[in-house]
């Protein structure tokens, strides 16, 4: 397998947090090509594609990818579209790593927008697949449907999930509610092929078994997402300071393996990243603040994708429709 390729300066842990994330995986037999300047700290052991720019967070994405083009999220997507790496992932400026993909590895032919796929834990089966969850603010419904497609293939593919469930976010479950928007996908997706399509669901669905693929533009997804993800960290946050009162303190004990466990289920950190669906080429986009564990599983997310073939199976259920 060809090295994944690591934007070392990308994140707000960068590049320490991001370099120990990438040793990690390289210590458990993951090949790994890191990103960045000549001078990198922390670069031993490692291969390096050397990039004398980077793009920050609050640069526009579109105008940085097309002025920087000696960027280390341009030069890590022009290793996987010149065959030197099978992969890219980065916590940095997310649009401008969506920009870096589409404009250098270019879509999948067929696609007519990329998407953002996100895992939402749910408790007690596998987790629900969001998408778009913030690659495209603004959409048509026939993108939606295609997201919905893309999804499911991911889903399939990584959570081992046999025809999976395919729902359309929307604020009641019934076909006519929703903006034009949804009227029309939801019209769309019930005449679709090779989409297991069950309807509208309602936010609350998320987090349940009800789903296992939701579809939604990207704006309304990511505000969902980061809903989810400040929701859940204040829940847990209120949880460990109940049971951190004294009167509680024997029954804490006892609970705390159940209580961390549940912790990192809901923790972002484990699933290491979300996958641009759409581009011809893996591309993991990680969090901002991801540290050394979420870039590691995040790296372990991009070798599995490149192993089971995200880019083929796409073409391929594309050419099905």
């Amino acid at each position: 397998m060809l090295p994944v390729a690591v934007d070392a300066l990308g994140g707000d842990k960068a590049p320490t947090e991001i370099i120990a994330g990438a040793r990690e995986a390289l210590a458990a037999g993951i090949p790994v090509v890191l990103v960045g300047p000549s001078d990198l700290v922390g670069r031993e052991g490692f291969e390096l594609i050397v990039a004398s720019e980077f793009i920050e967070m609050h640069e526009d994405a579109a105008s940085s990818v097309r002025n920087k083009k000696d960027s280390t999220l341009v030069r890590a997507a022009e290793a996987v579209r010149d065959g030197k790496a099978s992969a890219m992932i980065s916590a940095g400026n997310t649009g401008a790593t969506m920009a870096s993909a589409l404009l250098r590895m270019g879509r999948i032919t067929g696609v007519k927008r990329p998407a953002i796929a996100t895992p939402i834990p749910a408790p007690g089966t596998t987790p629900t697949v969001l998408l778009d969850a913030g690659a495209n603010a603004e959409v048509e419904p026939e993108w939606l449907v295609q997201f919905g497609l893309m999804g499911s293939v991911y889903a399939n593919a990584r959570f081992s999930i046999e025809n999976p469930r395919v729902g359309l976010l929307s604020i009641g479950e019934e076909p006519g509610k929703g903006d034009t928007l949804r009227k029309q996908a939801y019209e769309l997706f019930s005449n679709a092929k090779n989409i297991n399509f069950i309807g509208n669901v309602e936010g609350r669905d998320i987090m349940t078994d009800k789903v296992d693929v939701v579809v939604t533009d990207g704006f309304t997804g990511n505000v969902a997402l980061k809903t989810l993800e400040g929701t859940m960290r204040g829940v847990v946050k209120a949880l460990f300071v109940a049971i951190g009162e004294p009167e509680y303190k024997v029954h804490a004990d006892a609970l705390m393996p159940a209580l961390l466990s549940l912790y990192a289920q809901f923790d972002p950190d484990t699933y290491g990243g979300a996958i641009l669906l759409g581009v011809d080429g893996v591309c993991i986009i990680s969090h901002g603040s991801s540290g050394s564990r979420a870039m590691l599983n995040g790296i372990k997310v991009a070798k599995e994708m490149v192993e089971v073939d995200m880019v083929g199976k796409i073409r391929q259920a594309l050419q099905q429709q």
